[in-house]
């Protein structure tokens, strides 16, 4: 035989030197929960490792994240039930939570990259992204709440807004607005493949967010279709989105890769809370390896075509110098 491929495989210095794909810190952006009150840490009970934090202890652990080289953060909300309401009036209200902790964050680390999430669940009465009337999601008068909320995030210091919501047009209302303000350097990273996934209870039971009847089947895409995030896709990028984000990650990765075969945009990836659970409890069983698992997980959605991947794993993979 004259091709033998496995002579390329023969030492790790032979390994590395052929390796293709590689992941950083520069790729990791780290999720983060908050809650109101001070020196408040309590941990997510169906996410081992992870933790909601009071804006006190979320600076120590943004602290602790930047002195590893992790500097992207995506946070999110735990909104007390009393402050929830049908049109999500806490996302937008001056002295919230969620806007304390940005201001703070950018405070007192200006170089920190602070994404935020713009989406009605977390202070919805019903747990719906959109306006509910008569058990329907209303898409156009969402829009507007949605646009306050990001021009609200940008004017505490965001640097990225990331509409979760799935409504049709939000990334071209949001644009607008923030242009129409003066935010035109604030980048919109949309979640243009959010797939209606079995992948999210976790995250739910992190923010106390679940819908309070029905399902997001009517905004969140189809778990059976691939083209249709092309759409998606084609329909945000017109709209001014700076990047396309795909969730969940792993059961996905075939639309990862659709979609940096058919744009020029930054393509990011969530590794979601389902698939962080599903393994930190294999490997709590000792039925997997712990650094091999993860750092696979990982190296699979970058050689898929993820430049970012919003991960759970992203502060244990540098502390451990697994990458």
């Amino acid at each position: 035989m004259l091709q033998r491929p496995r002579r390329n495989r023969k030492s790790e210095v032979i390994r590395q030197m052929v390796q293709e794909t590689y992941v950083s810190a520069a790729n990791l952006i780290f999720p983060l929960f908050i809650v109101d009150g001070e020196n408040q840490k309590s941990e997510v009970s169906s996410m081992p490792g992870i933790f909601r934090y009071s804006v006190d202890h979320l600076l120590r652990e943004v602290e602790s994240c930047m002195n590893l080289g992790l500097k992207s953060f995506d946070l999110f909300p735990n909104i007390d039930e009393s402050l929830k309401d049908k049109m999500a009036t806490e996302s937008y209200r001056e002295e919230s939570l969620y806007l304390r902790a940005i201001r703070e964050v950018k405070k007192e680390f200006p170089e920190a990259c602070v994404i935020t999430d713009v989406a009605m669940d977390p202070y919805s009465s019903d747990g719906h992204d959109g306006i509910v009337e008569n058990g329907e999601i209303l898409n156009d008068a969402t829009l507007e709440v949605l646009g306050q909320m990001a021009l609200a995030h940008a004017r505490a210091g965001a640097d990225i807004i990331a509409p979760s919501d799935m409504m049709d047009g939000r990334v071209g209302y949001i644009r607008q607005v923030l242009d129409q303000h003066g935010y035109s350097g604030v980048s919109i990273m949309s979640y243009s493949a959010k797939y209606a996934s079995a992948f999210y209870g976790p995250f739910r039971d992190a923010l106390n967010s679940a819908p309070k009847f029905g399902d997001k089947k009517t905004y969140q895409m189809n778990p059976a279709n691939q083209r249709e995030a092309l759409i998606e896709a084609d329909l945000d990028e017109q709209e001014g989105a700076d990047f396309l984000m795909v969730k969940p990650a792993l059961p996905y990765l075939d639309v990862i890769k659709l979609l940096k075969d058919n744009t020029e945009l930054p393509i990011a990836a969530y590794n979601v809370s389902g698939e962080y659970a599903m393994i930190k409890a294999a490997i709590q069983k000792g039925w997997l390896n712990e650094q091999r698992v993860i750092t696979e997980v990982l190296t699979s959605i970058r050689r898929a075509g993820a430049t970012a991947i919003l991960t759970y794993h992203a502060k244990e993979v540098l502390q451990n110098k697994w990458l």
